[in-house]
């Protein structure tokens, strides 16, 4: 079924928009929230209240692209989930690796100024990724928004795992390059 009439359902309030959402995009949202977790029983939860939020946030929200909507409510809860069960001792520590590599460059906002400080560099971001080549920037979000580890990245690419490092490497380091020649305070 077509995006527009999946979201067309959910603005009826017809209950088989949870039912085609979860054949069109389960598997991409299961990907994402699998590689920020690595275990199946939170993947599961984090995959089933997806389609909760979903419902909740639509309408009043008329998302532009239902994948890329869903695929964020998946990684934020997962990510929410991953915060969790680090602060409880039960997470394997490779995601908060691939979070700590940003975290130099990068800072959660915490005031409205702040908030709105992020939106900017949220915006700044889309337009470095959008200035890296496909090689650099297909490797850079499968890392950091799909999580893959450097190994499945160098696997999917065909690269070897020194390949990835160094790309992410210098890939983060123009990062930190454009920020500051935007004005970015770091």
């Amino acid at each position: 079924m077509e995006d527009e009439k999946i979201v067309a359902l959910y603005f009826e309030r017809n209950e088989d928009a949870i039912q085609e959402s979860e054949v069109k995009y389960g598997k991409y949202c299961h990907t994402i929230s699998y590689n920020v977790l690595r275990n199946v029983e939170d993947t599961e939860e984090c995959v089933n209240d997806t389609w909760i939020h979903a419902w909740n946030a639509i309408p009043p929200t008329r998302p532009v692209s239902l994948k890329a909507f869903l695929g964020k409510i998946a990684r934020n809860l997962s990510l929410n989930r991953l915060q969790e069960n680090h602060a409880q001792k039960r997470g394997n520590g490779e995601n908060y690796t691939a979070l700590e590599e940003l975290d130099e460059i990068l800072s959660a906002p915490r005031t409205v100024e702040e908030e709105v400080e992020g939106k900017l560099l949220k915006e700044t971001i889309d337009l470095f990724l959008e200035g890296l080549s496909e090689k650099y920037r297909i490797v850079f979000m499968q890392r950091y928004w799909y999580f893959y580890s450097i190994e499945e990245i160098a696997r999917l690419n065909g690269y070897t795992v020194n390949n990835v490092k160094s790309l992410l490497f210098r890939t983060r380091k123009r990062l930190k390059d454009h920020l500051e020649k935007e004005g970015v305070t770091l």
